[in-house]
C-alpha cells in the first residue's frame, strides 16, 4: 500500500476534546487575517472551564438511550469498530518544507503561483442549505450586500444560509444551540464546539443527526478527496460510539509554547537553559523592576503548565497497563507547582494579573515571555514586529525527561441534521468537501481571501495582500464558514521567508517530543457533564497557591476535591473505553 493510499487506524469512543485542555489566550481582532489560525487567534478560544457547559435540552428521555457501546464507559460488551477514512494527501504544488502525519505543517515561503482545482463540479444541488456556526470578530454583511457571500453560494450551486452567532464574551452561541435542539428547528450543518461540556452528545448525535460512517470511512472517502486530505488526528475527535459523527475542524496540532522576544534574552546569551534552576537564574538577572521589565507575563496556570512539560509531567492523561494517571496526581506536576511559587516569589511575573497589553509590551521589550496557542503564535508573528522565537522544553532537572503537549488537532465538527434529508448527505458532504480545499488550491485562495481584484490582489512575487473590501467582506465571512470545516493547517507568512523556515524547524524539534493524551478518541459522560468546572476549580486553586493565597500544602486537598468531584469516575470511564476499544481490536 503506497504512503499515498493508506488506510487510518481503527479508532472507538468520541471526541476527548478535555476540560483541562489548554486555551487560546485573548487578543484583539485585526484585520486581514487570512486562515483560520489567523481568526480562532483573536480572542481566548471556548475558555478552558467552557462557564457552565452546555446542557442539550429537548431531548425527552434519551438519557436512556446507551448503546453499551465505549460512552460513560458502559463496557466492552457493545464495542463497535470504525474504519477512519483512507488518507489521501491533496495534490497540489509540494510545499517548500514539507509536513508530515505527525503534525509537522507544511511550509510555503512564497504563494504557489500554480494553483490546482481541486473539486471538480460544482457541489451544491441548488437547494437552499442552512447551517450554525460562530464567529469571533466583526459579524459578517447580510448575504444579499455581501459579494463575497453571494460569489461563494455561486462556486457552491447552492445557497449557505448560515445563522451566525456573534461571540460576545457572554456564551452565545451555548445559548443559541440550546434553544435550537429544543425547537427541533435545526439547520442542515451543525458545528459542534470542543471543550464546553456538550451533555447527553452521543444520544443527541443518534436522536437528531446522521450517521455518515457508511459515506466517509475507509475508501468511501474517494468521492470528497479534500475530505480525505483531512489529517487522522482531526478524524479521531469527529467519532463517537464507534461512528463517524461529522466532519471535522481541522486546526494545527501543536499545542502551547512559552513566545518569546528574542531581543530580551540576548543579555543572558539567548532563551536557552540547561535547568529550571538556570532558567530562574537568568530571569532574575534580567529582572528590572526600575525599568518595569519583567521576565514572563502573569498567566500562573499557563505558566505552570508550561514547567510541567519541563518537569516531564503528562498530557493531560497517562496511561500504563490499561490505567490511567492524571497530570495533577503526577510528582512532575506538582514539582512543577514548587518552581511556579519561586517564579512567583522571585518577581519574574508582571505585576498587574490583569495585564491587557501582553504584546505590545513584549514589542517594547519590556515583557519577555507569554504562552501561546501555536497556531495563535502565527498570527502573532504576522501582526506584530519584534524578533519572535520560543522556548523548546528542556530537561528542568537531572534525570527529567521534556515533552511537548500536542493539541487535539481540531476544533470540534460539523454534523448534518436529520431535518435534511438522507438523499441530501452526499451534496451536503459535497459542500464541506469544497470548504476543506487544500492550501495550493484555487478554492482555498478564494475561501481565504476572496475575488482577485475586488477583495485581494497578488504582489509581483505572488504573495496575496487583501483590499479594504476584503477585509470588511471575505475575512469576515470566511471566518464563519470554517468553523464548519477547513483546510489542514500550513505555515505561511507572507513576506517573511526566513520566519517560516525557523518556525518549522521549531516545530521539528517540537515533534520530537511530542505527546498526544491517550483519551483523544473516547468518550465520558462524567468528563462532558462535570470535567469543565472540575478543571476551572481545581485551577482556580493553583492560581492562588502560585499567588501565594494558598500554600503548597492545601494541594493535597484540592486534589482530593477533584478526585472524589468526579475526577476517578472520569478516569474509569476512560479506563473502560479503552478496554473495550483493545478488546474490539483483538476480536476483529
Amino acid at each position: 500500500m503506497s504512503p499515498q493510499q493508506t488506510d487510518r487506524q481503527q479508532v472507538t469512543g468520541a471526541p476527548a476534546f478535555p476540560a483541562d485542555a489548554p486555551a487560546f489566550p485573548a487578543h484583539s481582532p485585526v484585520a486581514g487575517a487570512r486562515s483560520l489560525l489567523d481568526r480562532l487567534g483573536r480572542r481566548r478560544f471556548l475558555g478552558v472551564a467552557g462557564a457552565a457547559g452546555l446542557a442539550v435540552t429537548g431531548l425527552g428521555s434519551l438519557s436512556a438511550c446507551s448503546t453499551g457501546t465505549a460512552v460513560g464507559g458502559k463496557g466492552a460488551e457493545g464495542f463497535r469498530k470504525v474504519k477512519l477514512p483512507t488518507y489521501l494527501p491533496a495534490n497540489v504544488a509540494p510545499a517548500d518544507l514539507p509536513g508530515n502525519a505527525q503534525g509537522l505543517d507544511a511550509g510555503y515561503l512564497r504563494y504557489p503561483k500554480k494553483l490546482v482545482k481541486s473539486v471538480a463540479k460544482t457541489p451544491g444541488d441548488g437547494e437552499s442549505i442552512t447551517a450554525l456556526t460562530e464567529t469571533f470578530t466583526t459579524p459578517a454583511p447580510a448575504m444579499d450586500r455581501n459579494r463575497y457571500w453571494k460569489e461563494l453560494n455561486e462556486r457552491l450551486g447552492s445557497d449557505l444560509k448560515m445563522n451566525i452567532v456573534v461571540e460576545s464574551g457572554a456564551d452565545t452561541y451555548l445559548t443559541k444551540f440550546n434553544a435550537i435542539i429544543a425547537s427541533g428547528d435545526i439547520p442542515d450543518l451543525v458545528w459542534f464546539p470542543p471543550n464546553q461540556g456538550l451533555r447527553k452528545v452521543p444520544q443527541l448525535l443518534q436522536a437528531k443527526f446522521h450517521d455518515v460512517t457508511s459515506h466517509l470511512s475507509g475508501d468511501a472517502i474517494r468521492k470528497y478527496p479534500n475530505l480525505a486530505n483531512l489529517p487522522d488526528f482531526a478524524w479521531k475527535t469527529a467519532v463517537i460510539n464507534g461512528k463517524i459523527a461529522g466532519v471535522p475542524v481541522a486546526y494545527g496540532r501543536m499545542g502551547q509554547v512559552y513566545v518569546i522576544n528574542e531581543d530580551f534574552w540576548k543579555p543572558v546569551g539567548g532563551a536557552t537553559f540547561s535547568s529550571a534552576q538556570d532558567f530562574l537564574d537568568k530571569g532574575k538577572e534580567l529582572l528590572d523592576t526600575k525599568r518595569k521589565k519583567y521576565v514572563l507575563e502573569p498567566a500562573y496556570v499557563n505558566a505552570h503548565g508550561m514547567f510541567a512539560q519541563w518537569f516531564g509531567a503528562p498530557a493531560g492523561w497517562h496511561l500504563e497497563g490499561g490505567k490511567l494517571t492524571n497530570r495533577f496526581e503526577t510528582e512532575q506536576y506538582f514539582e512543577a507547582l514548587e518552581f511556579a511559587v519561586k517564579v512567583f516569589k522571585a518577581g519574574l511575573f508582571w505585576p498587574d494579573p490583569n495585564l491587557t497589553t501582553t504584546r505590545e509590551k513584549m514589542a517594547q521589550g519590556t515583557l519577555g515571555a507569554y504562552v501561546q496557542s501555536f497556531p495563535s503564535f502565527l498570527v502573532d508573528v504576522k501582526t506584530y514586529d519584534f524578533p519572535f522565537g520560543i522556548i523548546v522544553p528542556f530537561a528542568a532537572k537531572p534525570g527529567a525527561t521534556p515533552h511537548f503537549d500536542f493539541g487535539s488537532g481540531s476544533v470540534g465538527f460539523t454534523a448534518i441534521s436529520k431535518n435534511a434529508d438522507k438523499k441530501r448527505i452526499p451534496t451536503l458532504l459535497a459542500v464541506l468537501d469544497y470548504l476543506a480545499a487544500p492550501f495550493g488550491s484555487e478554492e482555498r485562495l478564494f475561501l481565504e481571501n476572496g475575488v482577485e481584484g475586488t477583495h485581494h490582489e497578488r504582489t509581483r512575487d505572488g504573495d496575496v495582500t487583501l483590499t479594504d473590501k476584503g477585509n470588511a467582506e471575505a475575512v469576515t465571512t470566511a471566518m464563519p464558514v470554517s468553523f464548519l470545516t477547513n483546510a489542514p493547517e500550513y505555515l505561511y507568512l507572507p513576506g517573511k521567508p526566513d520566519m517560516t523556515r525557523r518556525i518549522h524547524g521549531w516545530q521539528q524539534e517540537l515533534i520530537k517530543m511530542g505527546q498526544a493524551s491517550p483519551v483523544i478518541g473516547h468518550y465520558s459522560d462524567t468528563n462532558a457533564d462535570k470535567g469543565a468546572s472540575l478543571t476551572k476549580a481545581f485551577n482556580d486553586g493553583i492560581l492562588d497557591i502560585v499567588a501565594g493565597r494558598k500554600s503548597l500544602s492545601d494541594f493535597d486537598g484540592l486534589l482530593k476535591s477533584w478526585r472524589s468531584g468526579g475526577g476517578d469516575r472520569i478516569r474509569r470511564e476512560y479506563e473502560q473505553s479503552l478496554a473495550s476499544e483493545k478488546k474490539g481490536k483483538k476480536t476483529t
